[in-house]
């Protein structure tokens, strides 16, 4: 879900909700901690130079359990992060503590946002394919900048 998909669906609902993936809630007393544009810069396995950018909202839940954040002041919030994020629409990447901090895509069911799954991935698939390298027997795979 990107950020604009994210503040759209603030206008329709009146309580904001986050489910984990293993489908409990996360508790409605949580705080947003951070919300900014993170910037990763990297090389992939291929030695391809990569940017990516998404929009990292941290989830925290504390002690003041009569705490409720609205969908008016999360957009509020948001708000103040959009000349960070300028023209961008990068996808909502949420941090939420379980037993470390978690990295969560996000997705809205309605009601709820619905925090998912991230999974790793080589970035550079053809580096594999262009050496012969079938990506389903990964011991094969001994080329240098191959995954």
């Amino acid at each position: 879900m990107t950020i604009s998909q994210f503040k759209e669906s603030l206008k329709s609902i009146k309580h904001v909700q986050f489910i984990t993936p293993d489908g409990s809630e996360v508790p409605p007393h949580f705080h947003i901690t951070e919300a900014g544009l993170t910037t990763k810069h990297f090389l992939d396995c291929g030695g391809n130079e990569r940017r990516e950018h998404s929009v990292s909202m941290q989830l925290w839940s504390a002690t003041d359990y009569d705490h409720r954040l609205t969908p008016k002041t999360l957009q509020k919030i948001l708000s103040k992060i959009d000349p960070i994020v300028g023209e961008r629409d990068p996808e909502v990447e949420i941090e939420y503590q379980t037993d470390t901090i978690g990295r969560y895509g996000v997705e809205f069911n309605g009601p709820a946002f619905q925090l998912t799954q991230k999974f790793t991935d080589c970035p550079d698939k053809s580096a594999c394919e262009t050496e012969g390298v079938s990506l389903s027997e990964p011991e094969a795979c001994t080329t240098p900048g191959c995954c």
